[in-house]
């Protein structure tokens, strides 16, 4: 496990390779899942394809920043609580409601320093449809966090484990594919066969600490 106070630049400098570059905005879809066949190496590759690349881990530190500057705007109005609130909106993904209440579920079971809640003015955003590089978190360019979650991978790997993986992003933590079943973060490096959606004892630390001490610093930069 890494000391505490490292998580903060660790997770913010590290590559986090999502499959998204910034400025794309997302596709939205129809409500209905597509059935669409994929190979297992095309899933897969939209799981891990973009592992390393710098452009998609600017991609994923603007996306963290986008919605830790979000949080920030509201939290000044309340800088009592002692929790933050992320907000989220499905209105957009709606075949994956009930997964993303449960990785929500899961995360909020996990952390204390931070809680995801379903409602309006949120601070990211869910979308749903098809995409060959798979389910990934990104910007549209104007300062606004989504995750999109792709049909193909999600009929092949465990749905809630795909969900909470790329939640855990929203939450500040990296990929890393060479993980084992049991770390979340691991996503699909483990295969389709691992279905656990749970973050690990160090993730649960990592995403506690950037929250409590790291979120201080997005604060500070929303009132500047």
């Amino acid at each position: 496990m890494r000391h505490p106070r490292t998580v903060m630049s660790a997770v913010v400098g590290l590559g986090f390779g999502l499959a998204a570059a910034l400025g794309t905005a997302p596709a939205i879809a129809s409500s209905a899942p597509a059935a669409a066949p994929t190979t297992t190496s095309d899933a897969r590759a939209g799981y891990t394809a973009y592992a390393g690349s710098h452009e998609n881990a600017a991609a994923n530190k603007a996306f963290f920043e986008a919605v830790a500057k979000s949080v920030a705007k509201k939290r000044a109005a309340n800088p009592g609580a002692q929790s933050v609130t992320v907000v989220y909106s499905t209105s957009n993904a709606p075949s994956f409601r009930t997964q993303i209440a449960n990785s929500a579920q899961i995360w909020n079971s996990s952390v204390s320093s931070v809680r995801l809640q379903e409602g309006s003015n949120a601070d990211f955003t869910y979308y749903e449809g098809n995409d060959s590089r798979g389910s990934y978190a990104s910007t549209d360019g104007h300062g606004n966090g989504y995750i999109f979650l792709d049909y193909a991978q999600n009929q092949q790997y465990d749905s809630t484990r795909v969900t909470a993986h790329e939640t855990g992003h929203v939450l500040g933590l990296p990929d890393h594919y060479s993980g084992p079943c049991s770390e979340l973060m691991s996503g699909g490096g483990p295969g389709p066969s691992c279905t656990n959606p749970y973050p690990n004892t160090n993730e649960r630390s990592q995403v506690n600490y950037l929250w409590q001490y790291g979120f201080a610093a997005s604060l500070a930069r929303s009132a500047s």
